[in-house]
């Protein structure tokens, strides 16, 4: 199939590129394994917050991320490195959640999530941030294509993760307490493979040093 002439090939590689590092389909479960305690009509302004948020996250560190990591004298592998300890920490959270104690009140308000993890790391994850930095670097001209992809990519991302609350509906409570565990045990596989990356990747810059 052959793209029309007006939509550069690089536009869709690139968008595709950082769909696959969002992963929007991977992430719908943990979105709704961490919202099932909030009430059901705030879940969509949650999310929806969240994404705006890792929007600007993402855009601030496509235009100005290679020069906040210099100033602080951070490299990629830092990135990788804390994602990866934050994501092992919330895997463990979801494979032994806390059990509420009998003195605890059911009608006490449930505190929604804010920024992590929904939006960081899950959205604009340590591997999404790498990859715009990265691209940042390989020439200021394609800069406003980058901002394109890294659009597009984000609204096929927002449009997939808007809709999980539809299927909290069909997968009921066993569903989702069943999906959390499992993905516990994926996000755990996920946060160790970021942390081995981010060693090798020191070790590489040692030995090349």
């Amino acid at each position: 199939m052959t793209l029309p002439s007006f939509i550069p090939p690089e536009l869709v590689a690139t968008t595709t590129l950082l769909l696959l590092v969002m992963d929007p389909l991977g992430n719908v479960p943990i979105f709704l394994a961490m919202l099932k305690p909030i009430d059901p009509s705030r879940v969509r302004p949650i999310i929806l917050r969240e994404l705006l948020i890792a929007l600007g996250i993402m855009l601030a560190f496509l235009f100005f991320g290679r020069q906040f990591l210099d100033t602080l004298g951070l490299e990629a592998e830092s990135v990788r490195i804390s994602g990866g300890v934050i994501l092992f920490v919330i895997a463990l959270r979801m494979i032994f959640p806390k059990k509420q104690g009998k003195d605890a009140k059911k009608d006490e308000p449930v505190e929604e999530p804010f920024i992590v993890p929904l939006a960081i790391p899950l959205v604009a994850g340590p591997t999404t941030i790498a990859t715009l930095v990265l691209m940042a670097h390989q020439g200021g001209d394609n800069l406003g294509m980058w901002t394109a992809a890294t659009g597009l990519a984000w609204f096929i991302n927002a449009v997939i993760l808007l809709s999980a609350p539809w299927l909290y509906k069909v997968l009921r409570k066993r569903g989702i307490d069943a999906m959390e565990r499992l993905m516990g045990m994926v996000l755990i596989m996920l946060s160790i493979q970021m942390l081995v990356d981010a060693m090798r990747g020191l070790y590489q810059s040692i030995a090349l040093s």
